[in-house]
């Protein structure tokens, strides 16, 4: 089955495609296909557009030729892509076995794409009525139409119209900035939550001593422009008190603040519910006053005092 690209119109969420590439990579590497071949039966298998140009790029690095395939997407798109090219930095680097290393990426991609589908449905209602409720001045001049009240030449043709259209706009303007802040604010923004704890554990899988891991996910966390990382002091810290292996309490630490971001996510969402309301209030239902009821109110006394 193919894969449209993630920046198709059918794909659901940015991160979806990201995960399906990382994980036909993990199968394919743990079944011995070489690197190159395994990009370009990806790219052919999914469609992939980023995917097609890593497998086309034969004179860079593969991590480099990725990060650059992503540059200009979306950008929680664009960090999976360079999360995806960090892990196979530091995996190459560090003598880590790619494929399981892609693995656990690649889950860590799908529980980030589940929570976008999950926040995206959580902010589908929300959306929705910001949208509906911000033609409710045009609403408000065509009941004044439809009682057989001519709003909207008082609203183009006296200086009362002219500065209800002037005030109206401004508030549904200011309405609309707000809305469009409220959302973006909402929307997930870190697609590799957890990476840093991730790219410490694959570089000490592999082998090296934690202050050579240390050097290398560093190196690879700058030069991808991916988040610091957070988490991992405190966990090294643990594994050398306690004397256990590292590997394991930095992909536990990885998880637990995937889960804490997904959390965040769900409750974003939550609270666009209630802060909605504020640009509806202050800026939506005066907008309706000024450019529905106040003309057909001066609209209405115009008319009745006509009669006398």
């Amino acid at each position: 089955m193919r894969l449209r690209s993630a920046r198709g119109p059918q794909s659901p969420v940015p991160l979806a495609e990201v995960a399906a590439v990382t994980q036909r990579l993990a199968v394919l590497l743990a079944a011995g296909v070489t690197p190159a071949s395994a990009w370009r039966h990806v790219a052919a298998s999914t469609g992939s557009t980023v995917a097609a140009r890593v497998a086309a790029a034969r004179d860079s690095e593969t991590a480099d030729a990725v990060a650059k395939a992503a540059s200009g997407l979306d950008p929680l798109e664009s960090g999976a892509w360079r999360g995806l090219a960090a892990a196979w930095t530091v995996a190459t680097r560090a003598g880590a076995p790619l494929a399981p290393c892609l693995k656990r990426f690649s889950q860590s991609l799908r529980d980030l794409a589940q929570t976008q589908r999950d926040s995206k449905v959580a902010l589908a209602g929300p959306i929705a009525t910001a949208r509906m409720v911000v033609v409710l001045p045009a609403v408000g001049v065509l009941f004044g139409m439809v009682l057989g009240f001519n709003t909207l030449a008082t609203l183009f043709t006296t200086p009362i119209g002219w500065a209800c259209l002037a005030v109206g706009g401004i508030l549904i303007a200011a309405a609309l900035r707000w809305n469009r802040s409220l959302v973006a604010k909402a929307r997930p923004t870190d697609a590799t939550p957890g990476i840093g704890c991730d790219l410490m554990a694959i570089a000490v899988s592999g082998g090296s001593s934690l202050d050579s891991a240390r050097a290398i996910v560093d190196e690879t966390v700058t030069r991808f422009a991916l988040p610091g990382i957070s988490g991992v002091d405190e966990v090294l810290e643990l594994s050398r008190s306690a004397g256990v292996p590292a590997a394991e309490l930095l992909h536990s630490e990885a998880e637990e603040q995937r889960r804490v971001a997904t959390a965040h996510a769900q409750e974003n969402a939550a609270t666009l519910t209630v802060t909605l309301m504020l640009p509806l209030g202050l800026c939506i239902l005066p907008a309706f006053m000024v450019l529905g009821v106040f003309p057909l109110l001066v609209t209405v006394i115009s008319s009745t005092a006509g009669t006398f």
